[in-house]
């Protein structure tokens, strides 16, 4: 008999209270004291409402990302299960705390509960996919009976005002190119903070729903393509990285090495593209020839503005996933990077929507140096 690995539980954790687009400069800050001249513009197409950040509106950091994502473990406690309970615990994050040591193990500092395995599988958005997976086999497996997998983003800190130089605006281009909003304070208007956490278990729930995993599939097209997003580093003419380490410290300000940065040219031009690419291979390699059988289709989207561009895509390569499938909120967490996740399947879980045997395709796709991840889950 095949081992099979069920996901019996899903939480999530959101700092303070969700901030709206009016209030966003009120805790990031104007950059040199004025007010963004793209920041509308930016909202109005990525489609975000409300978002969370560990800053408060009097300034204050109330949490790192470790004890985000401690808090969200946290949370999948139950009457049939407790943190001491974790055989694996395996935590995916785009920018931890420090440099060492790993996220994981100061995520299983903050949660005090018993000697355990701890890794921490590093990317960007698709970190949580990685962690997912790095769980899903140790239970596949047999090394371990459960697995705990996290996703998990404290970016707000990067993103306030006293960490910009300056700011330069565009705003006529702007206006005839959305895509060109990518090119300046974008990411400040973008992105968010949140953790999740997904309890993984060798034996489905004895009472409600589980989600059994059918498969996890995994891609990068670093062969080909240039690096699109990266921190710490700055990008050269040849279209390599030079990192952090290879600057003088007086650069690491002046060049803001240490900002998060975009390379637009190349997300615009490969990042749909190749996700449905990938995307396709991976439902032929899984004989999944019928589309109809998908009940929910869960995309992480940065922004709203992608969205018509995937459906397009997927329609040219032959896979149509009608618009009533489609499940997200990100117009009412933000973008929250490795989390978003775990933070959308965590609202489908719990919304008492879901029947015994539909199935759900999960599609993160990662523009760092353009890495894909799929998932396949039956409702048990």
């Amino acid at each position: 008999m095949p081992n099979n690995v069920y996901i019996n539980n899903i939480a999530k954790f959101l700092p303070n209270e969700p901030v709206s687009n009016d209030d966003m400069e009120l805790i990031l800050g104007m950059v040199n004291g004025k007010p963004s001249r793209s920041k509308n513009i930016v909202l109005r197409q990525n489609g975000i409402k409300n978002r969370y950040y560990v800053i408060d509106k009097e300034g204050n950091i109330n949490y790192n990302n470790a004890e985000l994502t401690a808090n969200a473990v946290k949370n999948l406690e139950n009457d049939h299960f407790s943190v001491k309970d974790i055989e694996v615990l395996s935590c995916g994050t785009s920018l931890p705390d420090q440099l060492l040591p790993s996220h994981a193990s100061m995520v299983h500092g903050h949660l005090k509960n018993k000697p355990l395995e701890v890794i921490s599988p590093s990317g960007v958005c698709c970190a949580g996919m990685h962690s997912l997976k790095y769980a899903y086999l140790s239970v596949l497996s047999e090394q371990s009976k459960n697995a705990v997998c996290t996703g998990s983003e404290v970016i707000s800190t990067l993103l306030r005002a006293d960490k910009f130089n300056r700011e330069m605006n565009c705003t006529n281009s702007l206006e005839k190119n959305p895509i060109l909003a990518f090119e300046k304070d974008f990411l400040r208007w973008m992105l968010s903070d949140g953790a999740g956490a997904m309890l993984l278990e060798n034996k489905p729930n004895s009472t409600g729903i589980s989600l059994k995993i059918e498969w996890i599939d995994t891609i990068s097209y670093a062969n080909e393509l240039d690096a699109c997003m990266y921190a710490g580093s700055e990008k050269t003419e040849d279209g390599s990285l030079k990192g952090w380490k290879e600057f003088d410290q007086e650069i690491w300000l002046e060049q803001s090495i240490f900002s998060v940065k975009q390379d637009v040219k190349l997300l615009d031009k490969y990042v749909v593209n190749r996700c449905i690419t990938a995307l396709a291979s991976s439902l032929n390699k899984r004989k999944i020839n019928s589309f109809t059988e998908v009940d929910y289709f869960l995309p992480h989207l940065s922004s709203m503005y992608f969205k018509q561009k995937l459906y397009d895509e997927l329609k040219v390569q032959g896979i149509e996933i009608t618009d009533e499938k489609w499940f997200t909120n990100l117009t009412k967490v933000g973008n929250v990077g490795s989390a978003s996740i775990y933070i959308i399947l965590e609202e489908l879980f719990h919304s008492g929507n879901l029947k015994k045997g539909e199935k759900i395709l999960v599609m993160v796709p990662e523009s760092g140096r353009f890495s894909y991840a799929y998932a396949y889950l039956t409702v048990i």
